[in-house]
């Protein structure tokens, strides 16, 4: 038998002292209390960048209130009123979101790392110790029309849940549970679901352009009219190594010699379209300098410290690829997908030859959503028309760098490292 549950309205003043006593309680001072705002009217307050860490709102309405930055790890969160809220970059890590409502929230870079999504019901004891199900106003157990776009949702679970016209654009969902979900209609261009179960799930019309697939279960999937061009699964993407008559590594050795000699000795080594995710030998530490691999599949691959000093790399996949110090002078990246990519401390500076002679980095167009280039050189870097949006770039010199009708939409920067850098029609800057 559902029972409606009224709410107590709080305002803002009242709130806030709640909250002071929670942060109190999480720096274990004197006079802090766990906040319980179970129950309570929240509605259009204000909580932004606020810790309510393992705080109890069950059944709270939280309706078009601000909690972006907000940090609500471990709280609980079951059947919550979240519609409209905004909760950009919020952490959410094993929040318990089990039949909330999502509907029309903003999700932007927030943190769901092992949250729990899933359809839910609420349930008290009435006075004579039966239980009944509680209804609370409007209680939403979906997340249709929500934009989690660019959000972690590592290991979530949404089995169950409804997401229909949901944004998931380039979120990472790596190993989520979908299970029996109904999707329909939602964009997941970009987004990566390696290792996710999406059995059973009703994806009917959704769009999976550019998506990550690779060790997904699909069994029983409706991808009815689904938009799965340019998906990235475990089936080989153009060329295999299989083709070579020799192993890979001989051919790196090779290629080594011939960039130690001048061309004298030697072969140079050309990967263009070659999926190398498969048995191809580890490129950390590895020298690849002058490589040639246009549109070549480097996916995830581990490449720390890799020498790729005027490589040609043009269009190719190396989407989560760790190049953390990596050397990328004069490198030629143009049009390539490096979304999520690690390239903390990486020399992207022109590759200098004599005096009068130099080559530039070249990543116009390229594809740089949620980047990390904390602490990388990037001056003189042509990011012409690139999409940095997310991106992260602190600490990094751009001195001259072209950033010409680029993107930058929620990028991190800082202002003192523009001095000298072309901004030319810039979309999204904000310091």
């Amino acid at each position: 038998m559902n029972q409606p549950r009224s709410l107590t309205r709080l305002d803002q003043a009242q709130l806030d002292a709640v909250v002071r006593r929670h942060e109190m309680f999480r720096n274990a001072r004197m006079g802090g209390a766990r906040a319980t705002l179970s129950f309570c009217d929240l509605s259009g307050l204000n909580l932004a960048g606020r810790d309510l860490a393992h705080a109890d709102l069950v059944g709270a309405s939280l309706k078009g209130a601000n909690l972006s930055e907000a940090r609500l790890d471990c709280a609980a969160m079951f059947a919550c009123d979240l519609r409209q809220a905004n909760l950009e970059n919020a952490s959410l890590i094993k929040t318990d979101l089990r039949g909330a409502c999502l509907r029309g929230a903003v999700l932007i870079g927030a943190n769901l790392f092992e949250a729990d999504l899933r359809d839910g019901s609420l349930a008290e004891k009435d006075r004579q110790g039966n239980l009944r199900t509680v209804q609370v106003d409007n209680q939403p157990t979906e997340a249709s029309g929500a934009d989690l776009s660019g959000a972690n949702l590592t290991n979530a679970r949404l089995s169950g849940a409804m997401a229909i016209h949901t944004d998931f654009t380039d979120a990472v969902m790596k190993g989520c549970k979908l299970v029996r979900a109904t999707m329909r209609g939602a964009n997941f261009s970009g987004s990566n679901l390696e290792g996710a179960d999406l059995s059973g799930a009703d994806m009917r019309g959704a769009c999976l352009r550019g998506a990550i697939l690779t060790g997904a279960s699909m069994t029983m999937t409706d991808l009815t009219d689904a938009d799965i061009e340019d998906t990235l699964t475990d089936a080989p993407v153009g060329r295999t190594l299989a083709e070579f008559d020799r192993p890979l590594e001989d051919l790196l050795r090779d290629h080594i010699i011939w960039v130690g000699t001048g061309g004298a000795q030697g072969a140079p080594l050309d990967l263009a379209e070659f999926d190398l995710r498969h048995d191809a030998p580890s490129f950390a530490h590895g020298c690849l300098t002058m490589l040639r691999a246009p549109r070549a599949t480097f996916y995830g691959l581990d490449m720390t410290s890799v020498q790729l000093q005027a490589a040609v790399l043009d269009g190719a996949d190396m989407r989560v690829c760790k190049l953390h110090g990596a050397d990328l002078r004069g490198i030629n990246l143009k049009g390539a997908k490096l979304n999520n990519a690690d390239l903390r401390n990486a020399n992207l500076r022109p590759l200098v030859f004599d005096e009068k002679r130099s080559m530039r980095s070249e990543l116009a167009g390229a594809r740089l959503r949620y980047v990390d280039f904390r602490g990388a050189c990037l001056r003189g870097v042509n990011f012409a028309g690139a999409d940095l949006s997310f991106a992260n770039l602190i600490g990094c010199d751009m001195a001259k760098a072209d950033f010409s009708h680029a993107k930058l939409f929620g990028a991190k920067l800082e202002r003192k490292a523009l001095e000298g850098v072309i901004l030319d029609g810039v979309a999204g800057l904000k310091l």
